[in-house]
């Protein structure tokens, strides 16, 4: 059974930075690509960042140069360091794996689209100004 845990969210200031943990299990973590996301409530779902089992990574144009993406495949866990928080980054984030795509939801970053397979409940980051 495929399962992904978020953790790390919270709440902070404008400037401040959090880091954000998803722990996977029940496939392959190593050989498959990983993604956040974002929902905030009346707004669409946003990809912000994508890091594939090669390590190339892409993030989206409003999180570049603050976010960085990482994987520890020897752990089975994903990384998203945030850091220079604005109020627009409060949301939901999700981490979501390319294992057993196509799911119900596609992530788009920039110009590229990706299906995902699987993803997690979400852990809340609301960055107060």
């Amino acid at each position: 059974q495929v399962q992904l845990v978020e953790s790390g969210g919270g709440s902070v200031q404008a400037g401040g930075s959090l880091r954000l943990s998803c722990v996977a299990s029940g496939y392959r973590f190593s050989s498959y690509s990983m993604s956040w996301f974002r929902q905030a409530p009346g707004k669409e779902r946003e990809g912000v960042a994508r890091i594939q089992s090669d390590g190339y990574t892409y993030y989206a144009d409003s999180v570049a140069g603050r976010f960085t993406i990482s994987r520890d495949n020897a752990k089975n866990t994903l990384y998203l360091e945030m850091n220079n928080l604005k109020p627009e980054d409060s949301a939901r984030y999700y981490c979501a794996t390319g294992y057993g795509a196509p799911g119900s939801i596609t992530l788009t970053i920039g110009h590229s689209s990706w299906a995902l397979g699987y993803w997690g409940q979400g852990t809340q980051v609301t960055v107060s100004s």
